[in-house]
C-alpha cells in the first residue's frame, strides 16, 4: 500500500473509531493498518488506542514496552517510573507470564546497573535499593505464582537472585536475608506447582548451608508437612492440565477444567482464581484471531469469576477490582455489569458515594455500541438498574420524585431495547417487570395499562403481550374491555393462540354468562379452524423450501480433490455428465437405474468454480456493496457475509463459472476506501487428512492457525462411514494455504505422516472417499464361519479390495453381514454378481451399500437398543456441523451415530453404551457447545433417523408449543391438567365490578404524561 493511501485509510479507520471505540474489529484493522505503512509512530499510536478503551494482552503491550524501553532513557527515575506504571497497568488487564518475566529481568538489570555504577542519579531516591527491588520483585511474582505449570520460570529467577545476594552478604544483614530466603522456600512448597520436589530440594540445600546441622532433620520433617497438602492438591491438577495441553489449550478446556473446580466441595480460591485468569487471558488472545466465540467465552469465564470471588466472600476491594477488570475486558456484557451493579449496592451501605457509582456504571452503557445493540446484553443491565432503583424507592431514600425516576428508568430502558432490534425482547422481561412494580407501588396502576396496550402495538403477533394486556384489564375490573380484546385477537396470527384461547376459556368461566361462555367456545372452535389451515399452509412452505434447500445441498456437496502441494497450477476441469442409462425397449428399468436417470434430471450447480472469496472488508460494507462491485461480471446467486472478530468477509456465489474471470479483476478495488481482497474461494481452502484419530477441531486450529486466519474448518459426518478422517480448511488469503502446504508429509504420529492439499474441484474425482458409498457392497447372511480372508479371497477376483469391514457381536462373533470396499467402483458394480453366491455352505446376497437403511435397523430387538442409547439433543446454535458436534460430545461418553436435523435444530446422538445416556440425561451442569446450552431429552419410541412426525392441531385441544414460546404449559384447551397462564403478573380473578374507566393517579406522573413518554419511546 502507497503512503498516501495508507494515510487516506488511517485516517477513515480513525474517523470510525472516534464514532465507535467499542469495536474491537475496527481496533484490529486500526493496527494492522498502521503496520502496513511501516510508521513506528502509527503503530505505537493504533496500540495505545487499543489500551485505553480495552484490556490488552501481551500482543498489545509486548511491543509497546519494548519501544518505549528502548526510546526512554533508563538513567532517569522519571522515565522508569513511566515504564514501571505501563508494567504494571500491562499486569492489571490480563495474567501473562512473558510480561511478568520481562519485568523481572528490568528490575534486576536497573538493580545491578546502579549498584555498580560509580555515580547514581539523585533522583532515584529509595528505587532499585536492594530493599526496593525485593518488594517489587516480590509483588511481581506474587500475580503468577499460582499458575501451576509456569509460575516456577518467575519464581526460580526470585529465588536465584535472592540467594546470590545472601551469599555476598556478611553479619547482620546476612542474618535477615537468610530469615527471609527461609520464609520464602516454606511458603513456595505451601503453594500447589508442578516442581514440587525442586523446591524441596532447594530447600534440602539451603538447610544444609545455612541452618544448624543439628536442625536438619527436624526442619526437613516440618516442611514435608507443610508441602503435603500442596502437593496432594498439584497431583490431582494433573489429569486436567494434561487434558488442557492436549486440547491446545482450547476455551472448551478451560471451561471444562474450571466446572471441575467449582465442583469440588470447597473449592480452592488459588487454584481456580488463577486457572480463570489463564482461561480470560487465553480468551482474549483467541478473540483477537478472531476465533468465534471467544467473546462470549471471556464474558462467560469473566461472570463466574467475579461470582467465585463473591461466593468465597473474598474482601470488597478485590471484588471491586475485578469488576473493573472485567468491565475493561468485556465491557459490552450486560451480565457482567448487572453483576457489579448489585455489588455496589451491596456495598452501599458502608461505603460512601455509591449511588453515583451505580449511575455512572449504567449510563457508561450508552456509551458502548455493541452493548447497545444486543437485547440480550441490555435487558439484565436495565432490570439490575430499576432494582436498585425500586428498592431505593421502598426504602424511602429517593426522594419525592423517585418513583418518577424509576418509571423514567424503565420506560427508557423499554425504549432502548426496542431500538437494539426490531423484534425486541420477546419475553417482555422489562415489560413484566415494570407491570409487577405498578401494581406493587400505589399509584401507578393505570401506568401498567397503558404499558401492556402499547405492548401489543409493538409485539402484534406475541401471545405473551396480549394475555398480558388481557391480565391487567381483568385486574382492573374491565370485564367488558377483556372479552372484546379477546374477541379480537382470537383468530389473529399468534405465536400461541391456544394459550390466548386458555385464558378467555378461564375468564368468561369466572366472570361471564352461560351465553357469553358459550359465545366464547364458539369463537375458538372457528379460529381453530383457521389457524389449522393456517399452519397447513405454512408448514407445506417450511417442507417444500426445505427440501428445495436439502436437493441443492446434495446436488453442491464439495466433492474436492488432493493436489501435489508444490504450488502447481490448477488444470482446466473436466466437468462431469451424467451418462445416460440405456434400457431395452418393454424392458423394466432397474431400480439403480432409475435412481441415476432422475439424479441427472437435476440441476448441476458448480459451486466450487463459481464462488469467489472477498477479505479485508471494510467493517461497514454491506451486500449492497459488493453487488455494486460486481454488477458487471454476472448474475450472483447468493451473497453472504461473515463477520470475523477481526475483520469482515464475503463468499460471492455467481450463477455461471463464465462471470468467474471478470470478478477476479475485482482484486484489489475498494470499498469505502479501503482495499479488498478477491480470489477464487477454493484456492485459499485445503484438504487435509491422514491426522491422528483422536484429533479434534481445536487441535486442528492450533497447528493450522499460525499460517492464517482460517474462515472456517469442516467435518465429514460419520454417520454413514465412522472411518472418515478428513477436514476442509479455509484460510482467509490463498497465501496462508499456500504457507501451510508446509505441514504436508509431518509426522503427528510416529508413521503417521499428515497430508495437505489444496483442495481443487477440477479433479475432484481423484480425492480418496468421494465416492466411497459408490465403490462399496453389502454382504448379508454370511455363515458365522465366514472370515475376513474368505471375502477378500471372493472378492478379489472382481477388482482391488481396499477394505473388508465385518461386522461383530459384543464377544467378538460374526454377526452375519459385512461391507466390503473397492477401489473401483466398477468393481463394485461388477461384484454384484456374486450374489447368491454359496460360500461355507451358505447363500449371501450381494448389493450396493445404501448406508442410510442397514438390515439392523429393520430388527425391533436393534432399534430398541438403539433408542435405549440415544439422546434427543435440542437448541443446537444454527449452522450445526456433524462432525463438530460428535467431537464436543465424544468429550462427555464416547458415541456411535450423530444425526443433525438443521430445520428443527435438533440431533439425534446414539451412544456407545445406554449407562452414559442415563448418566447424561441426569447431570446437573449446563452443556454448552458453541456457547449456546444444549437440552438434552430421552429418545422416543418413534425411531431415530427421521424427523418426527408433528400432529394436526386438534379442534378442541392439543396447544401447539412455539419454538419462541418461554414457558408452555403441555396441557391443551379442555384437558384434564392444570393450566397456568403466562403474564406478567399472574392471573388472579378481579373483585366484581363495574367497567369503569381507570382515573387519572394523584401520584406521579399523569396518564397524559406517561402517554407520551410511551408514545416517544415505543
Amino acid at each position: 500500500m502507497e503512503e498516501a493511501d495508507a494515510l487516506e485509510a488511517l485516517s477513515t479507520i480513525l474517523t470510525r473509531l472516534t464514532e465507535n471505540p467499542y469495536d474491537l474489529s475496527l481496533h484490529a484493522e486500526h493496527v494492522r493498518l498502521a503496520r502496513e505503512t511501516g510508521m513506528q509512530d502509527q503503530v505505537e499510536s493504533a496500540l495505545e488506542m487499543v489500551t485505553a478503551f480495552w484490556a490488552a494482552g501481551d500482543h498489545i503491550w509486548q511491543p509497546l514496552l519494548e519501544h518505549k524501553v528502548k526510546s526512554e532513557s533508563l538513567e532517569s527515575a522519571a522515565h522508569l517510573q513511566e515504564i514501571m506504571g505501563m508494567y504494571e497497568r500491562a499486569e492489571a488487564d490480563y495474567l501473562s507470564i512473558p510480561l511478568l518475566k520481562q519485568h523481572i529481568e528490568l528490575l534486576i538489570d536497573r538493580y545491578e546497573h546502579f549498584s555498580t555504577s560509580e555515580t547514581k542519579p539523585d533522583d532515584l531516591g529509595e528505587l532499585f535499593t536492594p530493599e526496593w527491588t525485593s518488594a517489587a520483585i516480590a509483588s511481581v511474582v506474587t500475580k503468577g505464582v499460582g499458575h501451576l505449570t509456569q509460575s516456577q520460570q518467575l519464581w526460580n529467577t526470585w529465588y536465584d537472585w535472592e540467594l546470590e545476594r545472601l551469599q555476598a552478604a556478611q553479619g547482620l544483614e546476612r542474618e535477615t536475608l537468610v530469615a527471609q530466603v527461609e520464609a520464602m522456600l516454606l511458603e513456595r512448597i505451601q503453594q500447589p506447582h508442578f516442581n514440587h520436589e525442586e523446591t524441596f530440594q532447594a530447600y534440602s540445600s539451603f538447610t544444609t548451608n545455612y541452618r544448624p546441622p543439628g536442625q536438619y532433620e527436624e526442619l526437613l520433617v516440618n516442611a514435608s508437612k507443610l508441602r503435603s497438602q500442596a502437593k496432594k492438591a498439584t497431583e490431582k491438577r494433573e489429569q486436567f492440565e494434561t487434558s488442557l495441553a492436549n486440547s491446545g489449550f482450547s476455551l472448551e478446556g478451560y471451561a471444562y477444567y474450571i466446572a471441575a473446580e467449582r465442583r469440588r466441595g470447597k473449592p480452592d480460591l488459588f487454584i481456580l482464581s488463577n486457572v480463570y485468569e489463564r482461561a480470560i487471558a487465553e480468551g482474549d488472545k483467541r478473540r483477537w484471531a478472531g476465533e468465534t466465540n471467544a467473546e462470549q467465552a471471556l464474558q462467560s469465564f469473566w461472570a463466574g469469576y467475579v461470582d467465585a470471588l463473591r461466593m468465597q466472600d473474598v474482601d470488597a476491594d478485590l471484588q471491586r477490582e475485578m469488576y473493573q477488570r472485567a468491565l475493561r475486558s468485556v465491557p459490552a456484557s450486560g451480565g457482567v455489569r448487572a453483576q457489579y451493579i448489585r455489588f455496589l449496592e451491596r456495598t452501599s451501605a458502608s461505603e460512601a458515594g455509591t449511588a453515583p457509582a451505580i449511575v455512572d456504571v449504567y449510563e457508561e452503557t450508552k456509551t458502548i455500541a455493541p452493548l447497545q445493540a444486543d437485547v440480550e446484553q441490555l435487558v439484565p443491565t436495565i432490570l439490575a438498574r430499576a432494582g436498585y432503583g425500586k428498592r431505593q424507592v421502598e426504602a424511602g431514600q429517593m426522594g419525592e420524585n423517585g418513583l418518577n425516576d424509576l418509571v423514567d428508568i424503565l420506560m427508557d430502558g423499554i425504549s432502548r431495547v426496542r431500538n437494539a432490534s426490531p423484534a425486541g425482547d420477546p419475553r417482555l422481561r422489562i415489560e413484566k417487570y415494570f407491570s409487577a412494580v405498578c401494581t406493587r407501588l400505589a399509584g401507578l396502576s393505570e401506568h401498567a395499562l397503558i404499558l401492556w396496550e402499547d405492548a401489543t402495538k409493538h409485539y402484534k403477533t406475541s401471545y405473551l403481550a396480549w394475555t398480558s394486556y388481557t391480565d391487567i384489564l381483568i385486574k382492573q375490573g374491565l370485564y367488558v374491555d377483556a372479552r372484546n380484546v379477546f374477541r379480537d385477537v382470537c383468530a389473529k396470527n399468534l405465536d400461541w393462540s391456544e394459550a390466548l384461547w386458555e385464558a378467555w376459556v378461564s375468564f368468561e368461566q369466572l366472570h361471564g354468562s352461560v351465553e357469553e361462555f358459550e359465545d366464547c367456545l364458539d369463537r375458538i372452535e372457528r379460529a381453530q379452524f383457521q389457524v389449522a389451515a393456517r399452519r397447513a399452509k405454512d408448514m407445506e412452505r417450511a417442507e417444500h423450501a426445505a427440501a428445495q434447500l436439502i436437493a441443492e445441498q446434495q446436488a453442491n456437496a464439495m466433492f474436492v480433490a488432493a493436489v501435489a502441494p508444490a504450488g502447481a497450477e490448477p488444470i482446466a476441469m473436466e466437468v462431469d455428465v451424467s451418462q445416460p442409462v440405456a434400457s431395452g425397449s418393454g424392458t423394466k428399468r432397474k431400480a439403480e437405474d432409475s435412481a441415476e436417470q432422475d439424479e441427472s434430471k437435476k440441476p448441476r450447480i458448480d459451486r466450487e468454480n463459481c464462488t469467489v472469496f472477498v477479505a479485508d472488508l471494510p467493517s461497514d460494507a454491506k451486500e449492497d456493496d459488493l453487488a455494486s462491485l460486481f454488477k458487471d461480471c454476472g448474475a450472483v446467486r447468493e451473497i453472504k457475509l461473515t463477520q470475523l472478530p477481526n475483520s469482515l468477509v464475503a463468499t460471492v456465489e455467481f450463477m455461471e463459472r463464465d462471470s468467474i474471470p471478470a470478478a477476479l479483476t475485482k482484486d484489489k478495488k475498494r470499498i469505502h476506501g479501503q482495499e479488498v481482497a478477491v480470489h477464487l474461494a477454493w484456492q485459499s481452502t485445503l484438504y487435509v487428512t491422514n491426522f491422528p484419530e483422536k484429533a479434534d477441531d481445536a487441535f486442528i486450529r492450533n497447528i493450522f492457525t499460525k499460517y492464517g486466519t482460517i474462515f472456517d474448518v469442516r467435518w465429514p459426518s460419520k454417520k454413514f462411514k465412522a472411518t472418515r478422517r478428513f477436514c476442509y480448511i479455509q484460510y482467509t488469503s490463498p497465501a496462508s494455504a499456500q504457507a501451510a502446504l508446509k505441514l504436508h508429509g509431518e509426522e503427528l504420529e510416529p508413521d503417521l505422516s499428515m497430508n495437505v492439499y489444496i483442495s481443487n474441484p477440477e479433479r475432484k474425482k481423484e480425492r480418496t472417499d468421494s465416492d466411497a458409498n459408490d465403490r462399496e457392497i453389502y454382504v448379508a447372511g454370511l455363515s458365522r464361519f465366514a472370515t475376513k480372508g474368505d471375502l477378500e479371497t471372493l472378492f478379489k477376483t472382481y477388482g482391488v479390495v481396499k477394505e473388508v469391514r465385518m461386522a461383530l457381536d459384543d464377544n467378538g462373533r460374526p454377526k452375519g453381514f459385512a461391507f466390503v470396499e473397492f477401489e473401483q467402483e466398477q468393481d463394485a458394480v461388477a461384484a454384484l454378481s456374486a450374489n447368491n453366491y454359496e460360500l461355507k455352505k451358505r447363500r449371501i446376497a450381494v448389493t450396493l451399500a445404501d448406508t442410510r437403511n442397514r438390515a439392523k435397523n429393520r430388527d425391533p430387538s436393534r432399534r430398541t437398543d438403539a433408542r435405549n442409547r440415544s439422546i434427543r439433543v435440542r437448541k443446537l446454535p444454527p449452522n450445526t456441523q456433524e462432525g463438530l458436534l460428535q467431537q464436543f460430545l465424544e468429550k462427555l461418553a464416547p458415541v456411535k451415530r450423530v444425526e443433525v436435523f438443521a430445520d428443527r435444530a435438533e440431533a439425534e446422538v446414539e451412544f456407545e453404551n445406554a449407562a452414559d445416556v442415563g448418566r447424561l440425561l441426569l447431570r446437573s451442569e449446563p452443556i454448552v457447545f458453541d456457547g449456546v446450552t444444549l437440552e438434552l431429552v430421552a429418545e422416543t419410541s418413534g425411531g431415530l433417523a427421521g424427523p418426527r412426525a408433528t400432529p394436526s392441531p386438534a379442534v378442541t385441544g392439543g396447544l401447539f408449543v412455539p419454538r419462541t414460546a418461554v414457558s408452555r404449559p403441555r396441557a391443551g384447551l379442555g384437558s384434564k391438567k392444570r393450566v397456568s397462564t403466562v403474564s406478567a403478573t399472574g392471573s388472579q380473578s378481579a373483585p366484581n365490578a363495574q367497567n369503569t374507566q381507570p382515573t387519572q393517579s394523584s401520584q406521579g406522573k399523569g396518564q397524559n404524561d406517561f402517554r407520551k413518554m410511551l408514545g416517544g419511546g415505543g
